[in-house]
């Protein structure tokens, strides 16, 4: 029987953890700190090890950089309640196997350990940052989660990665995040907007020209290929690129090399690729709008941003991020007040980041009071006066107050039984669910981000709850 050794100061998460892990059929072991890990690991190696960050007597991470040189091939699963790209940089570079974000599914766990003891350990990733602040992506949503988690993956390789959203998600950042936190960093990051490249000079601009290519070229120009030499070519809006230029992409993509326009000398492309786009390029290449061969080329390591209303638990850190980016660039500091916080989060964000960002900056340079108040908000926005908040308190509170009078007449003894916990939640998780699920079009992967679950999670309070869907 496998060993599993849990290392958590939590009782109660450790308490979850060791009871799901022994129901899949494992022995489990339990450590409440890192001087007990070291105790248990001088007497028996486990076939697992899961550890948090955060012990009482120092960080997991770093402990696990060491148990890492002494058992090179004991897989590590890293838990941790600090969500941050860092932190998932931090386990890939230590050799974690898998980095799981609380609160994290048990079920994931579980399937986590079963590969983890199939396929060993994990391999040493990139170098990580110190902290956050050098970094461009801000969240700590479940959503975000999965995008640092395969961020983690790919920055110690040069594998090209696919970024899909929609506009002012922030894809660049991404590429951006990948290249700095890389083994290419030292070298060059050049993007190119595709979009905004006549169709006529997009290969010139790709490949360069050399003199006397075409009309008006009076000297040898690099093209972007060249600029990135030993760096990442960030290629955005990559789903507006002609399909005549395209087969250009796919052979360079292909082969590694490119020759410049009207030039006969071949180039090596030393360049990492991350492309980016908001539409949906399976439904161009259905309409033979994007050559099919072109994009499983791109698509090899995709990488999904969710919008800024799938994230709303990122609301407040991004306001107050760029709040305090507004106020170091010069505008005056400013404040958002309890309730403006829930106008932001409630609002739909049809511009997502990128309109936040604008938004707060409009509000530091006009707003005269230094705590922005929601009035001044609602006005920005442009919508009535108390509409971006779409459910008051007030009739939350009262609609919970309602419902336990309810069943305190119609079930008397749930009152003092121990169920009226889960009645309530009951009585409020159906409605919700059915309306997350109306929201995203019965679409359940889309619906369980938004709710900050596990798409498996999901699937079985469907089934309890017996909610049918349009489609899976």
């Amino acid at each position: 029987m496998s060993t599993i050794l849990v290392c958590d100061d939590d009782a109660a998460i450790r308490t979850v953890v060791a009871q799901a892990l022994r129901r899949a059929g494992y022995a489990v072991v339990t450590a409440d700190s890192l001087t007990r890990l070291d105790q248990l690991l001088a007497t028996s190696t486990p076939d697992v090890l899961i550890s948090d960050v955060v012990l009482p007597d120092g960080d997991g991470i770093e402990r696990m950089r060491e148990v890492t040189s002494r058992f090179p091939d004991l897989p590590i699963i890293i838990l941790s309640a600090r969500n941050t790209l860092t932190t998932a940089v931090r386990a890939a570079d230590v050799g974690a196997y898998e980095y799981l974000p609380k609160p994290f599914d048990l079920d994931i766990l579980v399937r986590a350990v079963a590969g983890a003891l199939a396929r060993g350990g994990g391999v040493t990733e990139a170098e990580a940052p110190a902290d956050d602040t050098a970094l461009p992506l801000i969240g700590r949503s479940p959503a975000m989660q999965d995008v640092y988690r395969v961020i983690a993956r790919v920055v110690s390789n040069d594998l090209t990665v696919l970024v899909s959203g929609e506009s002012g998600t922030g894809k660049e950042l991404v590429a951006r995040a990948i290249h700095d936190l890389g083994q290419r960093r030292a070298a060059p990051f050049v993007a190119i907007n595709m979009a905004a490249i006549p169709r006529d000079l997009i290969e010139a601009e790709l490949f360069g020209y050399e003199r006397g290519a075409f009309t008006g070229a009076a000297t040898r120009t690099a093209g972007r290929f060249e600029q990135a030499g030993g760096g990442t070519l960030f290629l955005d809006e990559i789903g507006d690129m002609p399909i005549e230029a395209q087969t250009r992409l796919l052979r360079v993509l292909q082969t590694g090399e490119f020759t410049t326009v009207g030039g006969t000398r071949t180039i090596r492309a030393d360049v990492r690729i991350v492309a980016a786009t908001n539409r949906d390029l399976t439904a161009q290449v259905a309409a033979g709008l994007f050559r099919e061969d072109l994009f499983y080329r791109l698509n090899v390591v995709p990488i999904a941003l969710p919008a800024l209303r799938e994230r709303r638990q990122d609301v407040a850190l991004l306001a107050q991020h760029f709040l305090g980016r507004a106020a170091d660039q010069g505008l005056p500091r400013r404040r958002l007040a309890a309730d403006t916080v829930a106008a932001l989060e409630a609002y739909h964000w049809p511009g997502n980041v990128r309109e936040l960002e604008n938004l707060m900056r409009r509000l530091a340079a006009l707003t005269r009071d230094e705590v922005i108040a929601v009035d001044v908000v609602e006005a920005m926005l442009g919508v009535p006066a108390g509409a971006t908040v779409s459910a008051p308190d007030i009739e939350m509170a009262a609609a919970v107050h309602a419902l336990i009078d309810r069943i305190a007449r119609e079930r008397p003894e749930a009152i003092d039984d121990g169920t009226l916990y889960d009645r309530v939640i009951g009585e409020v998780e159906r409605p919700l669910i059915e309306a997350m699920l109306a929201r995203h079009g019965q679409n359940q992967l889309r619906a369980a981000r938004a709710l900050g679950i596990n798409r498996n999670t999901l699937k079985k309070r469907l089934d309890l709850l017996e909610i049918g869907t349009g489609r899976g």
